[in-house]
């Protein structure tokens, strides 16, 4: 009978293998020598060994989840307990006792990572959810809303998951916050739709008025009336996109064949008015020359009158030429009576006795400024000569002005 640390075999072939609880028969051995069938069941024995090497392998260097280890390592433990091989089955058991205290301390890991993970998801969702609700609330910029509403669905599903209840709580907020968005933009929209129409008839009304006013003659009142339609056009705000353009067409073209008709009606009245615009430039060109001539403004408020009646006679002017011509016989007329006034004012007794009087005055707050002007200087008083040289030199300037203006009343 031969045997070794971890088995045996006995007379008969039968091989046995030796454990911390006995001995338990693994195999019979009949064509060759006991070593021979030792040596064949060692074999098998490095088989498993090589297994529980290869488990360990991965466990240290990979990251296989706990579960697959404890799986491994109870399919392993359960080959090592009724496995037919010889060698030391024990310490394989304690090696795959050790695994399992890896592995399970892989398992408190991963499940600390887990619950770290879905309270982030939790926070993340938590968030997108508020904006969502935030969105759905206060958002009035429906296109925008609605992308950004999009972009929030899309960012949730692309985010961890947080754990079941977390996850159908927080979506429901999110469910809702959308259906509350849609709601929202729909009755906006229907709103919206309902001021349009609102407007579209308006305008039809202001559409009917313009075009009843078309064929008008009445250049002034209808014009003034068609601003009026315009400012209330503009004010009544937009139809809808399809019927805007074409509203707008409409009211266009009643006010451009009023208006054509009017320019036409003008422009053939202005040519009928170019001989008077001739006429009045020859008036003012004489107006002109002889107006500013006259010293007298008497005199030149005579020939003005004269040329007043002259340009009234003349009729009207044509538009082109109306402001231009009218303005510089207006200035002309403005010309003769500042000439009236400014001859009026030095012609005025009370005028003359006013400035003479302030003329007085000066002269003799200037002899009070001299007088103190040389007991400064006699004193030495720096100060008061300069506060006094600056007065005397102000006042001399104001009496030469009035007593320019005094003589000119003379």
């Amino acid at each position: 009978m031969n045997t070794d640390p971890w088995g045996r075999v006995d007379d008969d072939g039968t091989v046995y293998v030796r454990t911390s609880e006995g001995e338990r028969v693994v195999g019979s051995w009949q064509a060759g020598a006991p070593e021979e069938a030792l040596a064949f069941f060692r074999r098998k024995y490095d088989a498993l060994v090589t297994e529980v090497e290869l488990l360990e392998e991965r466990l240290t260097n990979t990251d296989l989840s706990a579960a697959q280890a404890l799986s491994s390592i109870e399919k392993l433990r359960s080959s090592v307990r009724d496995a037919n091989v010889v060698g030391d089955l024990d310490a394989l058991s304690r090696r795959l006792d050790t695994l399992t205290e890896r592995a399970e301390e892989r398992r408190a890991e991963q499940k600390r990572a887990q619950q770290q993970a879905r309270e982030e998801a939790r926070d993340i969702k938590e968030r997108i959810a508020a904006e969502a609700e935030r969105v759905a609330e206060e958002t009035t910029h429906w296109k925008s809303g609605g992308e950004r509403m999009r972009q929030l669905i899309d960012e949730w599903k692309a985010a961890p998951r947080a754990d079941r209840a977390t996850e159908q709580a927080l979506w429901k907020r999110m469910s809702a916050a959308r259906n509350a968005f849609s709601k929202r933009r729909k009755a906006y929209f229907a709103g919206l739709d309902q001021q349009r129409e609102q407007v579209r008839k308006h305008k039809e009304e202001l559409i009917a008025e313009a075009e009843s006013l078309a064929d008008s003659t009445d250049w002034g009142p209808t014009s003034g009336r068609y601003r009026e339609l315009m400012q209330q056009w503009k004010a009544a705000g937009r139809a809808d996109r399809s019927s805007e353009d074409d509203l707008w067409a409409r009211f266009k073209a009643a006010q451009d064949r009023f208006f054509q008709a009017r320019n036409a009606a003008f422009a053939e009245r202005d040519a009928e008015l170019r001989d008077n615009a001739e006429v009045k430039e020859r008036l003012l060109k004489e107006a002109r020359e002889e107006i500013h001539q006259i010293k007298d403004p008497r005199e030149a408020r005579a020939r003005l009158r004269h040329y007043q009646e002259q340009w009234e006679e003349a009729g009207p002017l044509p538009r082109d030429s109306r402001e231009q011509l009218e303005g510089a016989f207006r200035k002309l007329e403005d010309s003769v009576r500042k000439a009236e006034d400014q001859e009026l004012q030095r012609t005025n007794p009370e005028a003359r006795a006013r400035a003479a009087d302030t003329v007085n005055q000066l002269r003799e707050s200037i002899s009070q400024l001299e007088s103190k002007l040389e007991q400064a200087r006699s004193e030495g008083n720096d100060r008061k000569i300069r506060e006094f040289e600056d007065a005397l030199s102000a006042r001399q300037s104001w009496l030469d002005e009035a007593e320019k203006a005094l003589n000119e009343m003379s």
